[in-house]
Protein backbone atom coordinates (compact mmCIF):
# COMPACT_ATOMS: atom_id res chain seq x y z
CA UNK A 1 0.00 0.00 0.00
CA UNK A 2 1.44 3.65 -1.40
CA UNK A 3 1.75 5.79 1.93
CA UNK A 4 -0.49 9.17 1.89
CA UNK A 5 0.98 11.90 0.29
CA UNK A 6 0.69 15.30 1.50
CA UNK A 7 1.95 18.82 -0.10
CA UNK A 8 2.58 21.39 2.82
CA UNK A 9 3.92 23.52 -0.06
CA UNK A 10 0.00 24.59 -0.69
CA UNK A 11 0.37 28.66 -1.01
CA UNK A 12 -3.33 29.07 -0.40
CA UNK A 13 -3.96 31.28 3.13
CA UNK A 14 -6.38 30.50 5.48
CA UNK A 15 -8.27 34.18 6.21
CA UNK A 16 -8.04 33.88 10.08
CA UNK A 17 -11.07 34.92 11.71
CA UNK A 18 -11.03 38.17 14.27
CA UNK A 19 -11.79 36.87 17.90
CA UNK A 20 -14.42 38.63 19.27
CA UNK A 21 -13.67 39.00 23.50
CA UNK A 22 -16.29 41.09 24.84
CA UNK A 23 -15.29 43.46 27.77
CA UNK A 24 -16.00 42.54 31.49
CA UNK A 25 -20.01 43.28 32.47
CA UNK A 26 -20.49 44.19 28.89
CA UNK A 27 -24.03 44.00 29.35
CA UNK A 28 -23.64 46.56 31.63
CA UNK A 29 -21.60 48.70 29.69
CA UNK A 30 -24.04 48.22 26.61
CA UNK A 31 -27.08 49.72 28.80
CA UNK A 32 -24.98 52.84 29.89
CA UNK A 33 -24.09 53.60 26.42
CA UNK A 34 -28.13 53.70 25.69
CA UNK A 35 -28.44 55.82 28.63
CA UNK A 36 -25.77 58.16 27.46
CA UNK A 37 -26.45 58.32 23.90
CA UNK A 38 -30.08 58.97 25.12
CA UNK A 39 -28.83 61.83 27.13
CA UNK A 40 -26.63 63.16 24.50
CA UNK A 41 -29.97 63.20 21.97
CA UNK A 42 -31.78 64.91 24.38
CA UNK A 43 -29.24 67.79 25.02
CA UNK A 44 -27.96 67.82 21.10
CA UNK A 45 -31.71 68.43 20.25
CA UNK A 46 -32.14 71.04 22.91
CA UNK A 47 -28.94 72.72 21.50
CA UNK A 48 -29.47 72.61 17.49
CA UNK A 49 -33.35 72.69 17.67
CA UNK A 50 -33.73 70.35 14.67
CA UNK A 51 -37.58 70.39 13.00
CA UNK A 52 -38.78 66.78 12.90
CA UNK A 53 -39.35 67.05 9.85
CA UNK A 54 -37.66 64.90 6.32
CA UNK A 55 -37.18 68.56 5.08
CA UNK A 56 -34.65 69.82 7.63
CA UNK A 57 -31.15 69.34 7.05
CA UNK A 58 -30.48 69.51 10.57
CA UNK A 59 -32.45 66.86 11.45
CA UNK A 60 -30.19 64.27 9.05
CA UNK A 61 -26.79 65.85 11.46
CA UNK A 62 -28.65 65.37 14.27
CA UNK A 63 -29.51 61.60 13.73
CA UNK A 64 -26.27 61.16 12.94
CA UNK A 65 -24.51 62.36 15.58
CA UNK A 66 -26.87 60.58 18.18
CA UNK A 67 -26.08 57.36 16.93
CA UNK A 68 -22.32 58.04 16.36
CA UNK A 69 -22.49 59.15 20.39
CA UNK A 70 -23.29 55.74 20.59
CA UNK A 71 -20.33 54.31 19.27
CA UNK A 72 -18.34 56.31 21.04
CA UNK A 73 -19.57 55.68 24.61
CA UNK A 74 -19.62 51.74 23.72
CA UNK A 75 -15.90 52.64 22.86
CA UNK A 76 -15.00 54.10 25.71
CA UNK A 77 -16.47 51.90 28.38
CA UNK A 78 -14.92 48.84 26.62
CA UNK A 79 -11.16 51.04 26.88
CA UNK A 80 -10.26 49.99 23.44
CA UNK A 81 -7.68 53.03 23.39
CA UNK A 82 -5.98 51.12 26.10
CA UNK A 83 -7.02 47.50 25.41
CA UNK A 84 -7.08 46.66 21.52
CA UNK A 85 -7.97 43.10 21.78
CA UNK A 86 -11.73 44.95 22.43
CA UNK A 87 -11.51 46.41 18.45
CA UNK A 88 -13.50 43.74 17.20
CA UNK A 89 -15.89 43.95 19.96
CA UNK A 90 -16.51 47.49 19.65
CA UNK A 91 -16.77 47.24 15.37
CA UNK A 92 -19.40 44.50 15.99
CA UNK A 93 -21.64 47.19 18.07
CA UNK A 94 -21.10 49.87 15.40
CA UNK A 95 -22.46 47.72 12.94
CA UNK A 96 -26.14 49.01 13.47
CA UNK A 97 -25.30 52.22 14.24
CA UNK A 98 -23.04 52.16 11.19
CA UNK A 99 -26.28 51.11 8.98
CA UNK A 100 -28.17 53.83 10.43
CA UNK A 101 -25.86 56.64 9.29
CA UNK A 102 -25.35 54.84 5.93
CA UNK A 103 -29.36 55.20 5.69
CA UNK A 104 -29.44 58.84 6.75
CA UNK A 105 -26.90 59.55 3.66
CA UNK A 106 -29.04 57.64 1.28
CA UNK A 107 -31.93 59.81 2.24
CA UNK A 108 -30.11 62.96 2.01
CA UNK A 109 -28.09 62.46 -1.45
CA UNK A 110 -32.11 61.15 -2.68
CA UNK A 111 -33.56 64.49 -1.37
CA UNK A 112 -30.84 66.17 -2.84
CA UNK A 113 -30.79 65.05 -6.43
CA UNK A 114 -34.99 65.35 -6.70
CA UNK A 115 -34.50 69.00 -6.09
CA UNK A 116 -31.18 69.23 -8.09
CA UNK A 117 -31.66 72.52 -9.94
CA UNK A 118 -30.05 70.63 -12.61
CA UNK A 119 -33.39 68.67 -13.01
CA UNK A 120 -35.77 70.97 -12.04
CA UNK A 121 -34.88 74.22 -13.01
CA UNK A 122 -38.33 75.08 -14.44
CA UNK A 123 -39.92 74.49 -10.76
CA UNK A 124 -37.19 77.08 -9.30
CA UNK A 125 -38.01 79.07 -12.26
CA UNK A 126 -41.90 79.18 -10.93
CA UNK A 127 -41.02 79.81 -7.12
CA UNK A 128 -42.44 83.61 -7.76
CA UNK A 129 -44.51 85.46 -9.89
CA UNK A 130 -43.32 88.35 -11.52
CA UNK A 131 -45.54 91.22 -12.86
CA UNK A 132 -44.11 93.53 -15.85
CA UNK A 133 -45.65 96.90 -14.71
CA UNK A 134 -46.16 99.95 -16.82
CA UNK A 135 -44.75 103.45 -16.13
CA UNK A 136 -42.48 103.29 -13.28
CA UNK A 137 -43.86 106.97 -12.65
CA UNK A 138 -47.06 105.49 -12.04
CA UNK A 139 -45.84 102.78 -9.75
CA UNK A 140 -43.82 104.87 -7.40
CA UNK A 141 -45.46 107.55 -6.29
CA UNK A 142 -43.46 111.38 -7.19
CA UNK A 143 -41.70 112.29 -4.18
CA UNK A 144 -42.61 116.10 -3.38
CA UNK A 145 -41.11 118.62 -1.12
CA UNK A 146 -43.02 117.25 1.85
CA UNK A 147 -42.55 113.47 1.35
CA UNK A 148 -39.01 113.98 0.39
CA UNK A 149 -38.55 115.26 4.00
CA UNK A 150 -39.98 112.06 5.11
CA UNK A 151 -37.83 109.75 2.94
CA UNK A 152 -35.25 106.99 4.83
CA UNK A 153 -31.95 109.03 5.20
CA UNK A 154 -30.38 106.04 7.31
CA UNK A 155 -28.83 102.83 6.62
CA UNK A 156 -28.48 99.95 9.40
CA UNK A 157 -25.16 100.93 10.15
CA UNK A 158 -26.21 104.25 11.30
CA UNK A 159 -29.74 103.48 12.44
CA UNK A 160 -27.84 101.32 15.05
CA UNK A 161 -25.74 104.20 16.30
CA UNK A 162 -28.23 106.01 16.99
CA UNK A 163 -29.78 104.01 18.40
CA UNK A 164 -26.82 103.23 21.00
CA UNK A 165 -26.94 107.16 21.91
CA UNK A 166 -30.70 106.74 23.06
CA UNK A 167 -29.82 104.05 25.39
CA UNK A 168 -29.39 106.97 27.68
CA UNK A 169 -33.41 107.11 28.12
CA UNK A 170 -32.82 103.87 29.83
CA UNK A 171 -32.38 106.02 33.15
CA UNK A 172 -29.52 105.45 35.21
CA UNK A 173 -25.71 104.93 34.18
CA UNK A 174 -26.14 101.46 36.06
CA UNK A 175 -29.21 100.28 33.87
CA UNK A 176 -27.36 101.59 30.73
CA UNK A 177 -24.31 99.84 31.65
CA UNK A 178 -26.29 96.48 31.26
CA UNK A 179 -27.67 96.35 27.97
CA UNK A 180 -27.07 97.45 24.31
CA UNK A 181 -28.48 97.41 20.66
CA UNK A 182 -28.99 94.45 18.85
CA UNK A 183 -28.07 93.38 15.18
CA UNK A 184 -31.42 92.10 15.19
CA UNK A 185 -33.76 95.07 13.65
CA UNK A 186 -36.31 95.81 11.27
CA UNK A 187 -37.43 98.66 9.09
CA UNK A 188 -41.22 99.45 8.83
CA UNK A 189 -43.57 101.74 8.19
CA UNK A 190 -45.02 102.78 11.37
CA UNK A 191 -47.68 105.55 12.11
CA UNK A 192 -47.03 106.81 8.83
CA UNK A 193 -43.69 107.08 8.92
CA UNK A 194 -40.19 104.95 7.70
CA UNK A 195 -38.90 103.85 11.15
CA UNK A 196 -36.20 100.73 12.20
CA UNK A 197 -36.92 98.92 15.22
CA UNK A 198 -34.31 97.80 17.27
CA UNK A 199 -34.24 95.39 19.97
CA UNK A 200 -31.89 95.22 22.70
CA UNK A 201 -29.86 92.28 24.01
CA UNK A 202 -27.79 91.98 26.95
CA UNK A 203 -23.86 93.64 27.08
CA UNK A 204 -22.22 90.22 28.11
CA UNK A 205 -22.95 86.70 29.98
CA UNK A 206 -22.72 87.90 33.48
CA UNK A 207 -25.24 91.18 32.64
CA UNK A 208 -27.15 88.44 31.20
CA UNK A 209 -26.86 86.68 34.34
CA UNK A 210 -28.05 89.52 36.58
CA UNK A 211 -30.54 90.56 34.17
CA UNK A 212 -32.37 87.73 32.48
CA UNK A 213 -34.84 87.47 35.59
CA UNK A 214 -36.52 90.42 34.70
CA UNK A 215 -36.00 90.75 31.13
CA UNK A 216 -34.59 93.69 28.71
CA UNK A 217 -36.66 96.43 29.59
CA UNK A 218 -38.21 97.82 25.83
CA UNK A 219 -36.87 98.71 22.33
CA UNK A 220 -35.46 101.75 20.81
CA UNK A 221 -37.18 103.36 17.90
CA UNK A 222 -35.08 105.02 15.04
CA UNK A 223 -37.03 107.77 12.54
CA UNK A 224 -35.11 106.80 9.67
CA UNK A 225 -36.12 110.69 8.41
CA UNK A 226 -35.24 112.55 10.79
CA UNK A 227 -32.78 110.60 12.37
CA UNK A 228 -34.15 110.71 15.40
CA UNK A 229 -34.86 107.95 18.50
CA UNK A 230 -36.97 106.92 21.04
CA UNK A 231 -36.65 104.44 23.49
CA UNK A 232 -39.60 102.32 24.18
CA UNK A 233 -41.03 100.98 27.16
CA UNK A 234 -42.78 97.49 27.52
CA UNK A 235 -44.58 97.24 30.42
CA UNK A 236 -43.06 94.00 32.38
CA UNK A 237 -40.12 94.22 30.05
CA UNK A 238 -39.72 91.39 27.36
CA UNK A 239 -38.81 87.69 28.79
CA UNK A 240 -38.49 86.00 25.49
CA UNK A 241 -36.16 87.02 22.71
CA UNK A 242 -33.08 86.09 20.75
CA UNK A 243 -30.98 87.86 23.28
CA UNK A 244 -32.13 85.00 25.99
CA UNK A 245 -30.47 81.38 26.88
CA UNK A 246 -32.06 78.30 27.78
CA UNK A 247 -36.24 78.26 27.42
CA UNK A 248 -36.70 81.87 27.51
CA UNK A 249 -34.31 81.87 24.15
CA UNK A 250 -37.44 82.69 21.81
CA UNK A 251 -36.09 80.24 19.06
CA UNK A 252 -36.45 77.57 21.46
CA UNK A 253 -39.99 78.21 22.92
CA UNK A 254 -40.93 78.53 19.25
CA UNK A 255 -39.42 75.10 18.71
CA UNK A 256 -41.42 73.49 21.51
CA UNK A 257 -44.88 74.61 20.55
CA UNK A 258 -43.95 74.13 16.78
CA UNK A 259 -41.45 71.00 16.52
CA UNK A 260 -42.46 70.33 13.06
CA UNK A 261 -42.14 73.74 11.93
CA UNK A 262 -38.93 74.73 9.33
CA UNK A 263 -38.23 78.29 11.13
CA UNK A 264 -37.04 81.56 9.45
CA UNK A 265 -35.15 84.37 11.85
CA UNK A 266 -37.49 86.18 14.27
CA UNK A 267 -37.61 89.97 13.81
CA UNK A 268 -39.41 92.73 15.67
CA UNK A 269 -42.15 94.89 14.57
CA UNK A 270 -45.04 97.21 15.99
CA UNK A 271 -48.67 97.96 15.43
CA UNK A 272 -50.36 100.92 15.17
CA UNK A 273 -51.18 100.84 18.63
CA UNK A 274 -47.86 101.02 19.83
CA UNK A 275 -47.94 97.19 20.81
CA UNK A 276 -44.64 95.03 19.67
CA UNK A 277 -44.78 91.47 18.09
CA UNK A 278 -41.95 88.88 17.40
CA UNK A 279 -42.46 87.50 14.14
CA UNK A 280 -40.92 84.30 12.69
CA UNK A 281 -41.40 82.82 9.40
CA UNK A 282 -42.45 78.93 8.53
CA UNK A 283 -41.19 77.72 6.10
CA UNK A 284 -41.25 75.10 3.44
CA UNK A 285 -39.09 73.28 1.10
CA UNK A 286 -41.34 72.87 -2.29
CA UNK A 287 -38.75 71.41 -4.28
CA UNK A 288 -37.60 67.66 -3.23
CA UNK A 289 -35.87 67.69 0.21
CA UNK A 290 -34.27 70.70 0.71
CA UNK A 291 -34.45 73.21 -2.08
CA UNK A 292 -37.14 75.86 -3.34
CA UNK A 293 -37.41 77.22 0.36
CA UNK A 294 -40.81 78.98 0.48
CA UNK A 295 -42.84 81.22 2.95
CA UNK A 296 -45.92 79.30 4.38
CA UNK A 297 -46.71 81.11 7.45
CA UNK A 298 -45.67 83.13 10.47
CA UNK A 299 -45.78 82.87 14.08
CA UNK A 300 -45.87 85.76 16.16
CA UNK A 301 -45.13 86.49 19.86
CA UNK A 302 -46.54 89.62 21.61
CA UNK A 303 -43.02 90.61 23.68
CA UNK A 304 -44.99 91.44 26.21
CA UNK A 305 -45.95 87.85 27.40
CA UNK A 306 -45.42 86.83 30.54
CA UNK A 307 -46.49 82.96 30.25
CA UNK A 308 -44.78 82.25 26.66
CA UNK A 309 -48.02 81.88 24.16
CA UNK A 310 -47.86 82.21 20.23
CA UNK A 311 -50.38 82.60 17.09
CA UNK A 312 -49.63 81.20 13.71
CA UNK A 313 -51.16 82.72 10.63
CA UNK A 314 -50.70 81.59 7.06
CA UNK A 315 -49.77 83.29 4.46
CA UNK A 316 -52.75 83.65 2.83
CA UNK A 317 -54.18 85.35 5.94
CA UNK A 318 -51.19 87.41 5.64
CA UNK A 319 -52.70 88.72 1.96
CA UNK A 320 -56.34 88.94 2.91
CA UNK A 321 -57.16 89.32 6.63
CA UNK A 322 -57.18 93.24 6.67
CA UNK A 323 -56.55 93.13 10.21
CA UNK A 324 -52.96 91.75 9.52
CA UNK A 325 -51.89 94.57 7.19
CA UNK A 326 -49.87 96.74 9.52
CA UNK A 327 -47.48 93.55 9.27
CA UNK A 328 -44.82 94.78 7.08
CA UNK A 329 -42.15 91.92 7.19
CA UNK A 330 -42.79 88.16 6.80
CA UNK A 331 -40.89 87.34 3.35
CA UNK A 332 -37.29 87.90 4.60
CA UNK A 333 -35.17 89.83 1.65
CA UNK A 334 -32.59 87.11 1.08
CA UNK A 335 -35.27 84.54 0.39
CA UNK A 336 -37.05 86.94 -2.41
CA UNK A 337 -33.72 87.85 -4.13
CA UNK A 338 -32.80 84.42 -4.00
CA UNK A 339 -35.92 83.37 -5.89
CA UNK A 340 -35.96 86.19 -8.23
CA UNK A 341 -32.37 85.24 -9.43
CA UNK A 342 -33.44 81.44 -9.82
CA UNK A 343 -36.55 83.43 -11.80
CA UNK A 344 -34.39 84.84 -13.46
CA UNK A 345 -31.94 82.00 -14.80
CA UNK A 346 -34.15 79.67 -15.54
CA UNK A 347 -36.85 80.67 -17.38
CA UNK A 348 -35.53 79.03 -20.40
CA UNK A 349 -34.30 75.74 -18.80
CA UNK A 350 -31.21 75.07 -17.57
CA UNK A 351 -28.68 74.82 -20.13
CA UNK A 352 -29.54 77.90 -21.74
CA UNK A 353 -28.13 79.40 -18.05
CA UNK A 354 -24.71 78.20 -18.94
CA UNK A 355 -24.48 78.11 -22.51
CA UNK A 356 -26.75 80.53 -24.80
CA UNK A 357 -27.95 82.67 -21.59
CA UNK A 358 -30.69 84.05 -23.52
CA UNK A 359 -32.82 86.18 -21.13
CA UNK A 360 -30.78 85.45 -18.15
CA UNK A 361 -30.46 88.34 -15.44
CA UNK A 362 -30.09 88.76 -11.81
CA UNK A 363 -29.67 91.10 -9.17
CA UNK A 364 -27.38 93.62 -8.04
CA UNK A 365 -25.13 93.13 -5.19
CA UNK A 366 -27.65 95.22 -2.94
CA UNK A 367 -31.30 95.95 -1.85
CA UNK A 368 -32.99 98.42 0.24
CA UNK A 369 -36.58 99.00 1.11
CA UNK A 370 -39.36 102.17 -0.04
CA UNK A 371 -42.99 102.69 1.23
CA UNK A 372 -45.92 101.44 -1.32
CA UNK A 373 -49.00 101.63 -0.45
CA UNK A 374 -48.56 101.26 3.31
CA UNK A 375 -46.31 98.29 2.99
CA UNK A 376 -42.63 97.77 3.27
CA UNK A 377 -41.11 97.07 -0.50
CA UNK A 378 -37.96 95.50 -1.04
CA UNK A 379 -36.53 96.76 -4.21
CA UNK A 380 -32.70 96.21 -5.57
CA UNK A 381 -31.87 96.62 -9.33
CA UNK A 382 -31.70 94.15 -12.21
CA UNK A 383 -29.19 93.51 -14.79
CA UNK A 384 -28.36 91.40 -17.45
CA UNK A 385 -26.05 88.13 -16.51
CA UNK A 386 -23.24 90.05 -19.73
CA UNK A 387 -23.40 93.36 -18.04
CA UNK A 388 -22.32 94.21 -14.29
CA UNK A 389 -22.18 98.18 -14.69
CA UNK A 390 -25.57 98.72 -16.17
CA UNK A 391 -29.33 97.60 -14.85
CA UNK A 392 -32.20 96.86 -17.01
CA UNK A 393 -35.03 97.61 -14.52
CA UNK A 394 -35.78 97.67 -11.14
CA UNK A 395 -37.64 94.47 -9.03
CA UNK A 396 -39.79 95.76 -6.26
CA UNK A 397 -41.47 92.85 -3.83
CA UNK A 398 -44.08 93.32 -1.43
CA UNK A 399 -42.50 91.88 2.22
CA UNK A 400 -46.02 91.16 3.05
CA UNK A 401 -47.54 89.52 0.16
CA UNK A 402 -44.67 88.64 -2.25
CA UNK A 403 -46.34 90.61 -4.80
CA UNK A 404 -43.42 91.56 -6.95
CA UNK A 405 -43.47 94.36 -9.87
CA UNK A 406 -40.42 94.88 -12.26
CA UNK A 407 -40.07 98.12 -14.01
CA UNK A 408 -38.04 97.74 -16.81
CA UNK A 409 -35.63 101.02 -16.77
CA UNK A 410 -32.14 101.51 -18.19
CA UNK A 411 -29.28 103.53 -16.54
CA UNK A 412 -26.62 102.66 -13.77
CA UNK A 413 -26.52 100.44 -10.88
CA UNK A 414 -27.13 101.04 -7.08
CA UNK A 415 -22.87 100.67 -7.13
CA UNK A 416 -22.39 103.02 -9.86
CA UNK A 417 -24.81 105.44 -8.18
CA UNK A 418 -22.30 105.12 -5.12
CA UNK A 419 -19.22 106.03 -6.82
CA UNK A 420 -20.78 109.02 -8.88
CA UNK A 421 -21.95 110.07 -5.25
CA UNK A 422 -18.78 109.65 -3.06
CA UNK A 423 -16.71 110.71 -6.22
CA UNK A 424 -18.50 114.17 -5.64
CA UNK A 425 -16.72 114.69 -2.21
CA UNK A 426 -13.47 112.79 -2.79
CA UNK A 427 -11.69 115.14 -0.59
CA UNK A 428 -13.55 114.84 2.14
CA UNK A 429 -13.60 110.80 2.36
CA UNK A 430 -17.43 110.18 2.75
CA UNK A 431 -19.17 107.44 2.05
CA UNK A 432 -22.07 106.53 0.21
CA UNK A 433 -25.52 104.38 1.84
CA UNK A 434 -26.87 102.16 -0.98
CA UNK A 435 -29.25 104.04 -2.27
CA UNK A 436 -32.95 104.78 -2.11
CA UNK A 437 -34.76 104.44 -5.38
CA UNK A 438 -37.58 107.24 -5.21
CA UNK A 439 -39.51 109.12 -8.31
CA UNK A 440 -38.82 112.78 -8.67
CA UNK A 441 -40.75 114.13 -11.78
CA UNK A 442 -41.32 110.83 -13.50
CA UNK A 443 -37.87 110.01 -13.05
CA UNK A 444 -36.06 107.40 -11.36
CA UNK A 445 -33.74 108.83 -9.00
CA UNK A 446 -31.20 107.41 -6.70
CA UNK A 447 -31.32 108.67 -3.21
CA UNK A 448 -27.93 108.28 -0.71
CA UNK A 449 -26.94 109.43 2.22
CA UNK A 450 -22.99 110.42 2.60
CA UNK A 451 -21.48 109.26 5.79
CA UNK A 452 -18.16 110.52 7.58
CA UNK A 453 -15.93 107.94 9.32
CA UNK A 454 -17.83 108.07 12.24
CA UNK A 455 -21.20 106.95 9.97
CA UNK A 456 -22.91 110.10 10.83
CA UNK A 457 -24.80 111.99 7.66
CA UNK A 458 -23.54 114.87 6.47
CA UNK A 459 -24.44 115.34 3.11
CA UNK A 460 -27.20 113.89 0.69
CA UNK A 461 -26.79 113.24 -2.74
CA UNK A 462 -29.58 113.00 -5.81
CA UNK A 463 -28.08 110.74 -8.45
CA UNK A 464 -30.17 110.22 -11.92
CA UNK A 465 -30.82 106.62 -12.94
CA UNK A 466 -30.37 107.12 -16.62
CA UNK A 467 -27.14 109.39 -16.32
CA UNK A 468 -25.55 108.88 -13.28
CA UNK A 469 -22.26 108.99 -15.39
CA UNK A 470 -23.08 112.88 -15.92
CA UNK A 471 -21.86 115.30 -13.25
CA UNK A 472 -25.00 117.66 -14.22
CA UNK A 473 -27.37 115.48 -13.87
CA UNK A 474 -26.99 115.04 -9.95
CA UNK A 475 -26.74 117.01 -7.02
CA UNK A 476 -24.87 117.41 -2.97
CA UNK A 477 -26.18 119.00 -0.68
CA UNK A 478 -25.86 119.32 3.25
CA UNK A 479 -29.90 120.07 3.13
CA UNK A 480 -32.56 118.15 1.75
CA UNK A 481 -34.29 120.77 -0.23
CA UNK A 482 -31.63 122.16 -1.27
CA UNK A 483 -30.04 119.28 -2.81
CA UNK A 484 -33.91 118.46 -4.52
CA UNK A 485 -33.63 122.01 -5.24
CA UNK A 486 -30.15 121.70 -7.74
CA UNK A 487 -30.90 118.24 -8.54
CA UNK A 488 -34.52 119.55 -10.19
CA UNK A 489 -32.83 122.35 -11.95
CA UNK A 490 -30.17 119.74 -13.69
CA UNK A 491 -33.42 118.04 -15.03
CA UNK A 492 -35.23 121.12 -16.48
CA UNK A 493 -31.99 121.72 -18.05
CA UNK A 494 -31.11 118.65 -19.64
CA UNK A 495 -32.20 116.38 -21.92
CA UNK A 496 -33.86 114.07 -20.44
CA UNK A 497 -37.46 113.50 -21.37
CA UNK A 498 -39.53 113.11 -17.27
CA UNK A 499 -42.58 111.43 -17.97
CA UNK A 500 -45.25 114.40 -18.19
CA UNK A 501 -47.91 113.58 -14.92
CA UNK A 502 -51.10 112.50 -16.59
CA UNK A 503 -53.74 114.38 -15.21
CA UNK A 504 -57.22 113.22 -14.58
CA UNK A 505 -58.99 116.67 -16.02
CA UNK A 506 -57.54 118.50 -18.79
CA UNK A 507 -54.91 121.45 -17.70
CA UNK A 508 -57.07 124.28 -19.69
CA UNK A 509 -60.33 124.75 -17.80
CA UNK A 510 -64.10 124.86 -18.82
CA UNK A 511 -64.61 128.33 -18.04
CA UNK A 512 -61.26 130.08 -17.17
CA UNK A 513 -61.46 132.97 -14.92
CA UNK A 514 -57.57 134.69 -15.52
CA UNK A 515 -56.95 137.72 -14.64
CA UNK A 516 -56.60 140.32 -17.57
CA UNK A 517 -53.28 142.26 -16.88
CA UNK A 518 -50.08 142.12 -16.22
CA UNK A 519 -48.70 142.27 -12.39
CA UNK A 520 -48.99 139.94 -9.09
CA UNK A 521 -51.61 137.91 -7.56
CA UNK A 522 -51.75 136.05 -3.96
CA UNK A 523 -53.06 132.97 -3.03
CA UNK A 524 -53.08 128.98 -2.14
CA UNK A 525 -51.96 126.54 -4.53
CA UNK A 526 -54.83 124.26 -5.67
CA UNK A 527 -53.73 122.42 -7.73
CA UNK A 528 -50.25 121.81 -9.09
CA UNK A 529 -49.48 119.81 -12.82
CA UNK A 530 -46.39 119.18 -14.87
CA UNK A 531 -45.13 118.68 -18.12
CA UNK A 532 -41.84 119.01 -20.61
CA UNK A 533 -41.31 121.39 -23.36
CA UNK A 534 -37.85 121.50 -25.34
CA UNK A 535 -36.23 119.23 -22.27
CA UNK A 536 -37.41 121.04 -19.53
CA UNK A 537 -39.37 120.66 -17.10
CA UNK A 538 -42.58 123.27 -16.58
CA UNK A 539 -44.91 123.76 -13.61
CA UNK A 540 -48.61 125.09 -13.97
CA UNK A 541 -49.83 126.63 -10.82
CA UNK A 542 -53.61 126.92 -9.47
CA UNK A 543 -54.17 129.02 -7.35
CA UNK A 544 -57.45 129.15 -4.63
CA UNK A 545 -57.96 132.69 -6.10
CA UNK A 546 -58.98 131.66 -9.92
CA UNK A 547 -59.40 129.26 -12.14
CA UNK A 548 -56.48 129.97 -14.17
CA UNK A 549 -52.90 128.00 -14.63
CA UNK A 550 -49.84 130.22 -14.05
CA UNK A 551 -46.86 128.58 -15.99
CA UNK A 552 -43.08 128.25 -15.09
CA UNK A 553 -40.17 126.41 -15.89
CA UNK A 554 -37.63 124.90 -12.93
CA UNK A 555 -34.87 126.85 -14.54
CA UNK A 556 -36.64 130.28 -14.40
CA UNK A 557 -37.36 129.96 -10.90
CA UNK A 558 -36.21 126.86 -9.29
CA UNK A 559 -38.86 127.37 -5.86
CA UNK A 560 -41.65 126.12 -7.61
CA UNK A 561 -39.98 122.31 -7.51
CA UNK A 562 -40.76 122.56 -3.81
CA UNK A 563 -44.30 123.58 -4.05
CA UNK A 564 -47.20 121.89 -2.39
CA UNK A 565 -50.55 122.21 -2.63
CA UNK A 566 -51.96 124.48 0.10
CA UNK A 567 -48.77 127.00 0.09
CA UNK A 568 -49.12 130.55 0.21
CA UNK A 569 -47.73 131.86 -2.52
CA UNK A 570 -47.50 135.26 -4.40
CA UNK A 571 -47.00 135.16 -8.29
CA UNK A 572 -46.29 137.75 -11.04
CA UNK A 573 -47.21 136.96 -14.71
CA UNK A 574 -47.76 138.67 -17.89
CA UNK A 575 -50.71 138.05 -20.14
CA UNK A 576 -54.29 136.33 -19.66
CA UNK A 577 -56.06 133.51 -20.42
CA UNK A 578 -56.67 130.19 -19.18
CA UNK A 579 -53.01 129.70 -19.19
CA UNK A 580 -50.75 132.47 -18.26
CA UNK A 581 -46.54 132.98 -18.28
CA UNK A 582 -45.15 133.41 -14.63
CA UNK A 583 -42.63 135.17 -14.41
CA UNK A 584 -41.28 134.28 -10.73
CA UNK A 585 -43.37 132.22 -7.60
CA UNK A 586 -42.77 133.72 -4.26
CA UNK A 587 -43.25 131.14 -1.17
CA UNK A 588 -44.82 133.10 1.45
Amino acid sequence: MDPIKVDFSSKQKVKEKEIVIPPEKSVLKIILSLILTVITAGVAYYVMLPALNVKDFNLYIYLAIVAASYVVFNGLFAGVMTKPEYTPYVKKRAIVPGIIIGIIAVVVIIGWVIGCEFFRAKSYGKLIDVSSASKFSEGVEQTDKNSFREIPRLDTDSASQIAARALGALGTEDLVSQFTVSSINTQINYQGKPVRVIPLQYANIIKWLFNTSTGLPGYILVDMADESAEFVEVEGNIKYSPAEHFNKLLKRQIRFSHPTALLGEATIEVDDEGVSYWVCPVLDNKIGFFGGTDVIGAIMVRTDVKEYEDTYYTIEQFKEDSALEWIDRVYESDLVVNQYNYYGKYQRGFWNSILGQKGVKSTTSGYSYIAKDDDVWMYTGVTSVTSDQSIIGFLLVNQRTKEALFYSVEGGTEESAQLAAQGRVKDLGYTATFPLLININGEPTYFLSLKDDSNIVQQYALINVKQYNNNKMGANGTDLEAALTKYMAALGKSDVQPEPDTPDEPVTPDTPDAPAQDGTVTGTVSDIRTAVKSGESYYYIKLDAGDAYYAISASKDENVVILNKGDSVTVSFSGEGAIIEADSIKIN
